[in-house]
């Protein structure tokens, strides 16, 4: 095994929506920064693939996040300007829902309600429909007679695969080294020790910091409370239209999220048609009933998953849909127990930052957080307050 001498001020291990994004800011800093991926990102087999993720503004999750979100569209637009690609995609976004519902949304009950209240708070331009407005705006849903509509004007989608691919691009641009394909096998890290050592199979690396940004293996570094990062296998669909692909494209259709009480689930969720007229509409519920192992778990897609979304999710609500379904993906959401993120200095290794923001609601942060990352790395502190996302008692 080499061994390279030269030490780095941080090492990143896990190069996906968090890393890339932490890696590019610390490069911008002018620092010293070595990315490691056991795959080539972007890539389709963690959790930051499947062509779009949605982004939102107001955040149901809690006010906490909101930060999060506002600074990640000013860093997409910023990314935009320097590499001439679209990343962020403002198409509007509507959240379908009863008030009152008891359906648990990322870990949170009251999701419109709590979207509305920080929409409030922040100022965040939005619209309230009742059922006939929504039916006359939004025909493409099927709504019943309680159900509301919260309608942002600034949400809509980002490109994942896109975001990764320019964050690393102008990391390495700013003198970031990334290696792939190379998976890191140990982290070392003494509590009397001013830096860390990362192992793979292949070389020994030394820096002062490490921030582990591993996704659905983030368990493989830490010892942690017992399941306490749960992994899940999620599946993504998209469906034909019967008829004109048009009331789905994005100057009609916004990306949508629709909570409603389902066994096993909490709704779900959507995008306007993005790929043409034989691209199919986007969209999936989740499930959080099986855990997996990010190495074991089933990446195919079966037609009785295929029958049983457009059954029991897509049928009933969305009448212009038929049960053609045009492209399927899998992917993991890691979860913590109240689907809030983990964004911490490891409480026996000041030297290793642990970046879990996850739970299936990550990627509109991320932006800013690659930044705040980097700020935690270089000085210590956050000019967005982390401290909702610290947790101790995880390990």
């Amino acid at each position: 095994m080499k061994s390279n001498p030269k030490p780095y001020d941080v090492i990143i291990v896990g190069l996906g929506a968090m890393g890339a994004a932490a890696l590019y800011q610390l490069a911008l800093a002018g620092k010293r920064v070595l990315g490691i991926d056991q795959f080539a990102p972007p890539h389709t087999l963690g959790s930051s693939h499947g062509e779009t993720r949605i982004t939102r503004q107001a955040i149901g999750e809690g006010s906490a996040y909101v930060p999060f979100a506002l600074r990640s569209h000013e860093i997409w637009r910023e990314i935009e300007s320097k590499t001439g690609k679209i990343l962020l995609f403002q198409v509007g976004g509507l959240i379908l829902g009863d008030p009152g519902c008891s359906t648990i949304q990322h870990g949170k009950g009251g999701f419109i309600e709590n979207t509305i209240a920080t929409a409030k708070q922040f100022s965040i331009p939005h619209e309230i429909y009742d059922a006939a407005a929504l039916r006359q705006r939004f025909p493409q849903f099927n709504v019943s007679d309680s159900e509301i509509g919260y309608y942002e004007l600034g949400a809509g989608y980002v490109r994942p695969e896109e975001c990764i691919n320019a964050q690393l691009a102008l990391a390495k641009e700013l003198g970031a080294t990334v290696v792939t394909n190379c998976k890191v096998t140990a982290i070392d890290a003494d509590s009397t020790s001013d830096g860390a050592t990362v192992k793979t199979h292949a070389d020994t690396y030394r820096s002062e910091q490490v921030i582990v940004a591993a996704g659905p293996w983030i368990e493989s570094f830490f010892t942690t409370k017992p399941q306490y990062f749960k992994v899940y296998r999620q599946v993504l669909f998209w469906f034909s239209p019967k008829g004109p692909i048009a009331p789905f494209q994005s100057d009609r259709c916004p990306i949508f999220i629709w909570t409603f009480n389902h066994s096993g689930g909490d709704g779900m969720y959507g995008f306007p048609a993005i790929d043409g007229p034989n691209g199919g509409v986007k969209l999936a519920s989740k499930q959080y009933v099986v855990t997996e192992s990010p190495d074991t778990v089933n990446r195919e897609v079966t037609q009785d998953e295929i029958d049983y979304t457009y059954t029991n999710y897509v049928k009933d609500r969305f009448p212009l849909l038929s049960s053609n379904c045009v492209k399927v993906v899998s992917c993991m959401y890691t979860n913590t127990p109240d689907s809030d993120f983990v964004i911490q200095r490891h409480p026996d290794h000041e030297q290793i930052i642990i970046a879990s923001p996850c739970s299936g609601h990550g990627f509109k942060h991320s932006a800013a957080i690659g930044e705040t990352l980097a700020q935690l790395a270089v000085r210590n502190t956050t000019e967005i307050d982390i401290s909702k996302f610290v947790v101790k008692s995880a390990f």
